[in-house]
C-alpha cells in the first residue's frame, strides 16, 4: 500500500504518525517537515519531482509576479539565505516580470517564461541600461535561482545575450595620513565605528551585526558570525579601542536595562535559536554591539525589538568625514577595508594571514593588494622628475 503512495501522501503520513508519538512537540513536527522536504529537493530527485509537482501550481512559469513572488521567498528562506539577499533577488525578479510585460510586451499567462527571455533581459541591462558586469551577474544568479528553484526550468539557450565586461580594476585605497585625517572629522559611537572598521577589516554589515559576547578582550579577537557566505572567522581587536569598546558596553548596557524595565529588550537571534534557548533574547550578551537608536517591530512576527544601528548611518558618517576632510579619492566605508588589507601587507604581514583575517576563500581575491601595495611603494619615478631631480615620495 506505502509503495502505492506519492511523496506528499508519504510524508504527511509519516508526519501525522509523528504527531502522535508521545513527547513530539508542534515545533518538531515543523523542524521534520522542512528536513523532509530538503532533503528530497536535494537529493531524491524522483520524489523532487513528485514534491514540485504538489508544491508548485501548474504552469508555474505561467503564473502573476504576486504568486511567483511568494515561492522565490519560500525558497530563498528554505536554502538559508539572507535577508538582503531576499530582498535582492526580489527586486531583480520584479524588473524582469516588469520588462518582460512592458517593454516587451509578453502575455506571460498565455506563453509563459523561457530561457529566451532571460537572453533579452540581460542584453538589454547591457546594451540600454549600460550596467556593469557585476550588476548583470546579480541579475543573471537571481533570475537562475528563479527558474531552477522555483519555476523548475533549466535555463540553456542565453549563450547569445549581449554580457557587460569589466577589465581588471583596483581598489581604492587610502594613505595611512589619509585615514587619521578622517579620523579627525568624525566623533562618539560614528568615530568608533569607522575605527573598528579599518581596525578589523570587517565589512560594514558585519560590524552592524555584531554581537557583545562575540568581543573577547582577554584574547584581543573579534568573532564575525555568518559573515558572506554564512562564514565564521576572527579578526583582531585592536589594542587602541579597549578603553572605548568598554565605556561603549557600559552604555549598551543601560540602554538595555532600560528597554527590560519598559518591557522590551529581546533581540532578534538567528534560526531556531529563540526557540531553543528562551531566555538568550534578553541576556546582555546578545544584544548587538551597536544598536539602534529606536524600537521597531520584527518584519517576521512583528514584536517590538531594538536592532542593529542601520549600515545608511554608518555611510553616511563616512561621507561626511571625507568630505570634510577634503579627500578627493572616492572613499566609502568599504575603503577602510581595502586600507587595512593592504596596509598590512605594507607591514610585512604574510598574505595567508591577510586572506584568513577578510574571509577570503581564495588568496587569488586578497592578491589584488599586493598590486596596490606596489604602487604605493615602489612606483616608479617619472623621467620629468628625475630630470629636474625631484625626490620620489615613498
Amino acid at each position: 500500500y506505502a509503495e502505492k503512495l506519492d511523496f506528499p501522501q508519504k510524508k504527511q503520513k509519516f508526519l501525522n504518525s509523528l504527531l502522535r508519538t508521545p513527547g513530539v512537540e508542534d515545533w518538531q513536527k515543523s523542524q521534520a517537515e522542512t528536513a523532509l522536504k530538503l532533503y528530497f529537493e536535494q537529493f531524491d530527485k524522483t520524489a523532487a519531482k513528485s514534491s514540485a509537482d504538489s508544491s508548485l501550481p501548474p504552469m508555474a512559469a505561467k503564473a502573476d509576479f504576486t504568486s511567483i513572488s511568494k515561492m522565490l521567498s519560500i525558497a530563498i528562506r528554505l536554502k538559508h539565505y539572507s535577508y538582503k539577499t531576499e530582498r535582492t533577488y526580489s527586486n531583480w525578479v520584479k524588473n524582469f516580470y516588469g520588462y518582460t510585460t512592458g517593454i516587451k510586451k509578453k502575455d506571460i499567462k498565455k506563453s509563459g517564461l523561457s530561457s529566451e527571455d532571460v537572453r533579452d533581459y540581460l542584453s538589454f541591462l547591457a546594451l540600454k541600461k549600460k550596467v556593469s558586469s557585476s550588476t548583470q551577474n546579480q541579475a543573471f544568479n537571481a533570475l537562475l535561482f528563479l527558474f531552477r528553484e522555483v519555476l523548475k526550468i533549466e535555463l540553456d539557450t542565453i549563450a547569445g545575450a549581449v554580457r557587460a565586461k569589466r577589465g581588471p580594476k583596483l581598489p581604492v585605497v587610502l594613505t595611512p595620513n589619509e585615514v587619521k585625517e578622517i579620523f579627525k572629522h568624525v566623533s562618539g559611537k560614528d568615530k568608533l565605528v569607522l575605527q573598528l572598521l579599518y581596525g578589523t577589516g570587517a565589512r560594514i554589515s558585519e560590524l552592524a551585526c555584531l554581537r557583545v559576547k562575540d568581543i573577547d578582550f582577554e584574547s584581543g579577537l573579534i568573532f564575525i558570525r555568518s559573515g558572506k557566505g554564512d562564514k565564521d572567522r576572527s579578526t583582531v581587536l585592536p589594542e587602541y579601542l579597549k578603553a572605548d569598546l568598554l565605556a561603549h558596553f557600559k552604555e549598551v548596557k543601560k540602554l538595555h536595562e532600560k528597554d527590560l524595565a519598559a518591557g522590551y529588550g529581546e533581540v532578534w537571534l538567528p534560526d531556531a535559536l529563540e526557540r531553543k534557548y528562551p531566555k538568550a533574547a534578553k541576556e546582555f550578551g546578545w544584544q548587538f554591539v551597536f544598536p539602534s537608536s529606536r524600537l521597531s517591530p520584527d518584519r517576521v512576527n512583528g514584536k517590538i525589538r531594538r536592532f542593529y544601528m542601520s549600515p545608511k548611518t554608518i555611510q553616511n558618517a563616512m561621507s561626511g568625514a571625507v568630505k570634510k576632510a577634503e579627500i578627493v579619492k572616492h572613499a566609502t566605508v568599504h575603503t577602510l577595508r581595502h586600507s587595512f588589507a593592504t596596509h598590512l601587507l605594507l607591514n610585512g604581514v604574510n598574505i595567508r594571514e591577510v586572506q584568513e583575517l577578510l574571509g577570503h576563500s581564495h588568496v587569488e581575491t586578497t592578491m589584488i593588494y599586493t598590486h596596490v601595495m606596489r604602487d604605493m611603494s615602489n612606483a616608479p619615478q617619472s623621467p620629468l622628475d628625475r630630470l629636474y631631480a625631484v625626490p620620489n615620495e615613498k
